[in-house]
Order: structure tokens, then sequence, then C-alpha cells
């Protein structure tokens, strides 16, 4: 039964992908609300044919002018993952994010649709144990502070397989064969990534089975010869690749595509999920996964020392707010802020080579290189450091250390 709070409910915007469970819960929400529904599909980039669930919103009831599909590719790429790339981050030094960062768009798509339609309810999809729950809520209530959320999973007693079929049939919801029987594991996908969790993979000892990669061939099959690529990088973003200039999601698309056929990108991962568990996935990031290396050797010719340590000092936590739902948050703005600035000088081409899962940096130049062959040469006649200087700034940096053992020497007797 609906929370009280919710009782007076008329209009509600539903995040909705078409699958069979948004499905039930459209109708779910009409039967147990009676009220008119919204659906909101965003195109990210999953790979998926959008038309049917526009279609089948209709079939479900739906006003066709109540129907939204967007396509947000270029918006997603270009005011969420490139921002967060320019960051390096990484949530627990490995995991690009590829869930997290696509939330808050469709929540923010989401709070818009629902001021256009007069909407005073907003409603996701999202389990009661995962993250996305908060990350959508988060955004939500950062961007329009007296919605009312509805998460189904949290209120309905339809908490089995079988009872979620028995609904779909008994108020005529379509239901394909394949969605008859228990999933063998979940998948949330957009231009960033593929993720894959639960059933076979719930075991973190057990080895990935090959079927459930959709985004990478193996690496073992990959080709015996390396692919040789160059990115080039304009203010901390990549903006062409082999001199072919691209807009931000083709050019993530063709990184894609070259990552997919050299079996680059592939993460299992036992994460620390913010609601307090332990969760096992399976991350395919391919593009991602070239794009970090890129940026990372772009930013070791441009960026001064302090610069760069000051970056990795607060890219956990970058990461974490992220990863936590947190992309409108204050402190995340103002990190951005600090990134952003930091990548003003952060142009030039990078050369990789893709081979067997792995991106190997082998070549960066930029017009704004920090890097001077004259100060790091090993051959004689440098001018630029006198190797004497080097004894001076070792024993002021040793002071406070002969200090203590000085002390700790009269202390031993």
């Amino acid at each position: 039964m609906p929370q009280a709070k919710h009782d007076r409910i008329s209009k509600v915007v539903l995040a909705y992908s078409g699958g069979l469970d948004t499905s039930i819960i459209l109708k779910w929400l009409q039967t147990t609300y009676g009220c008119e529904v919204v659906t909101f599909t965003a195109d990210l980039g999953q790979g998926e044919e959008l038309g049917p669930a526009r279609d089948k919103a209709i079939l479900l009831g739906i006003k066709p002018e109540n129907v939204f599909i967007e396509d947000l590719r270029e918006e997603f790429v270009r005011e969420y993952v490139f921002p967060m790339f320019r960051a390096n981050a990484q949530y627990e030094g490995c995991y690009l994010l590829g869930t997290s960062i696509a939330r808050p768009l469709i929540a923010k798509k989401q709070i818009e649709i629902a001021r256009k339609v007069g909407a005073d309810a907003v409603c996701h999809g999202a389990t009661g144990k995962g993250n996305d729950q908060v990350r959508f809520e988060l955004g939500y209530y950062a961007l329009e502070p007296d919605i009312a959320v509805i998460a189904p999973w949290r209120e309905w007693d339809l908490t089995s397989r079988t009872a979620l079929i028995d609904f779909a049939e008994k108020h005529q919801i379509p239901i394909s064969k394949d969605k008859r029987g228990e999933a063998p594991f979940s998948v949330d996908a957009n231009l960033l990534h593929a993720s894959s969790e639960g059933k076979v993979l719930e075991d973190p000892d057990v080895e990935v089975p090959d079927y459930v990669y959709s985004r990478t061939i193996s690496p073992e099959e990959a080709p015996d010869k390396p692919t040789v690529i160059t990115v080039e990088f304009e203010r901390g973003d990549p903006v062409a690749i082999d001199g072919a200039r691209l807009s931000p999601a083709t050019l993530l698309t063709k990184l894609n595509e070259l990552a997919r056929a050299n079996g680059i990108g592939r993460l299992d991962l036992v994460e620390n999920r913010f609601v307090g568990m332990k969760s096992r996935g399976m991350y395919e990031t391919p593009g991602g996964t070239i794009l970090a290396v890129a940026h990372r050797g772009i930013e070791q010719l441009t960026l001064d020392r302090g610069a760069a340590h000051l970056k990795d000092e607060i890219m956990p936590r970058y990461a974490e707010l992220i990863y936590n739902g947190f992309w409108f948050a204050p402190e995340r703005e103002m990190l951005q802020a600090l990134i952003d600035k930091s990548q003003e000088p952060v142009s030039g081409q990078v050369r990789l080579k893709l081979y067997k899962g792995n991106v190997i940096l082998i070549g960066r130049s930029s017009p704004n290189s920090l890097y001077d062959q004259e100060l790091v040469t090993f051959e004689e006649g440098a001018v630029a450091y006198d190797h004497r200087d080097a004894a001076g700034f070792i024993k002021l940096n040793a002071l406070r250390l002969r200090t203590l053992a000085k002390r700790d020497r009269r202390a031993r007797g």
C-alpha cells in the first residue's frame, strides 16, 4: 500500500525503460494511486531501440502527449562523463562510475518534465537494497526539495518473480518468453559502460561466465597485432582520434569500438555500496578505460607537481560523492571548479597501443609541456641545473630527521 504522504498524488513522472519491471510499476501506479502517469525514457546510449518503449507505454494506457523519450547521449558525455574524467575519478581505486554518473542526468530530466506537465511526484524502479535509489532521490530533492518520491520496491508486496509475473498477467502486460523465468543477472547499460550484477555473479569466488560480457571480446580472442591510436585533448577533454575531430558522444562511441575489438575494459569488482553492504559486479567500460589512461598521460606533461598531487588527493572524495549520489551537492561543484581550473593547460596528444586487454601509453606531446629535456638529461653540458644545489636541499629536508635521530640516541643513553 502507498505511504500516507503519497495519498494525494495526482500525476507522477516515471523513469520508464519499457522493460517488464517498469511496465509493472506503470500499471501499479495507476491501480494503487489512481493517478495519471507520465513516462520518461532516456537514450543514454544503452544500445536498445526506444520506439517499443513508446508503443508499450501507450498500450498500457499512457496518453501519447505524456510519453517523453529524449536522446541525451551528447549531453550525457559532454556534461557528465567528461567532467568526471577530468578528475580521473575511480571509486575504490578501479571503478569508473558508469552507472553512478548516469543517475543525476535522469533525475534532472524527470524533474524538468515534472515541472513542465505539473506533476506532483516522480517515481523510479530502483530496489531497496542498492545505491540507485539513493542517487535518484538525492538528485530529485536537490533540484525540487518538495517533490513527492514513489519507490515501489520499498512499498509494494510484489516481492517475488512469481508475484510480478502474476501481476503482469492479471493486468495484461505483455511478457516475453525470456522474462518468465528468473533473470540470470541484471544489467544496466549506457554509452560509458555496461554493468552486470546478481544471481550467477553473486559468488565472488566464481569466475564471470563468458555469456555475461556484452561490450568486449575476451583478451584471449583479441588480435595478435596491436592497434595504435592518437587521442587529442583540449583543456582536459578529448576532442579527436587520429586527427579526426568528433563530438563527445561520437568520440566515446569510437573509443568503445576500438576497445571492444581489443578486449579492453573488463572489471570484476567487489565494492562497498553506500547503503552498507558489499556487492560483486562485472563492469565493462571499454572506451572509458582508454580515456582514463590517455588523460593521465597528457596530465603527466602539463600539470605541475603540486596541482597533480592535489588532484590525486581529492579524487577519492570526488569519486565517492558521485558514487553516493551527491552530483548536485555544493561540495562536488566546488571540487569540480578546482578540477576544471587545473585542466586549462591540459591540451596535446597521446599515443596509445591497444593490445589484448591492455592500454599501453607509448607517447605524448603538448604545446604546454612542462617537461624539459635539458633539465633531466644525463648528458654533460646542461646549464639549467647545478648538481651542487642538491646538497643544501637535502640537508634542509634532513634537518628534522637528524634532530629526531639525535634525540632518540640520547634517550637510549
